[in-house]
């Protein structure tokens, strides 16, 4: 919930293969519980075929296939940490300023292998740019992924999570209060990735989210 003048508004994340359908949100409040209904609509992305030197980032060896799995449950377990504050701050700033080269829920294709939908959106930029923390919060976790690279995440509290992937390096560690705008390290390709970029990612209640909805 986030407070808007005189009133609250609810702010809901809906992953991207939840099937079309009313779906249902729990309030509690002084007055009691109740449930509130809304619809989910189809919306179709486009799709994104991208080429990448490396093909073992396309198809893994074993090992890498088992350390890519690993990873996986390790970042599902973060995007569903909660951490109560009495104020979330939702309206961000851009991580760097660079060109978006790929926007959110794009259906991507490597080297003819269909894979997943993206779930952040893509910002080219050179190596070594500095990538700033979109709002207050605190380092959840900092890690260097197979997919993902070297990668921070910040809580920002009551479910909302920013992830930043592909950095060159991190400047920041786990359990830091950082501030908005803070330096959290620089920009990279480090993972699977085809050039120098940040992947950024928003995360609502366990869900990837567009980051473009948290932007002016």
């Amino acid at each position: 919930m986030t407070a808007d003048q005189d009133r609250w508004l609810a702010v809901v994340g809906i992953a991207l293969d939840v099937p079309p359908g009313t779906q249902t949100l729990r309030v509690r409040d002084a007055a009691g519980e109740r449930a509130l209904s809304f619809e989910v609509t189809t919306k179709r992305y486009p799709e994104q075929h991208i080429r990448l030197k490396d093909s073992g980032k396309v198809q893994l060896a074993p090992d890498d296939e088992a350390r890519a799995l690993g990873e996986i449950e390790t970042i599902r377990a973060l995007k569903r940490h909660w951490r109560e504050t009495a104020h979330t701050e939702s309206d961000f700033i851009r991580p760097v300023t660079g060109r978006l080269s790929s926007r959110f829920g794009l259906r991507r294709v490597f080297n003819g292998e269909p894979r997943a939908p993206h779930v952040g959106i893509d910002l080219a930029v050179p190596r070594g740019t500095p990538v700033a923390a979109a709002a207050p919060g605190e380092v959840l976790a900092v890690a260097d992924y197979f997919f993902n690279g070297k990668t921070v995440f910040v809580d920002h509290g009551n479910g909302l999570i920013t992830m930043y992937c592909h950095l060159d390096r991190i400047d920041v560690r786990a359990g830091e209060a950082v501030s908005g705008g803070q330096r959290l390290g620089l920009s990279g390709m480090t993972g699977r990735a085809s050039g120098p970029h940040l992947h950024w990612s928003v995360i609502l209640n366990g869900a990837m989210v567009d980051p473009e909805l948290f932007l002016d």
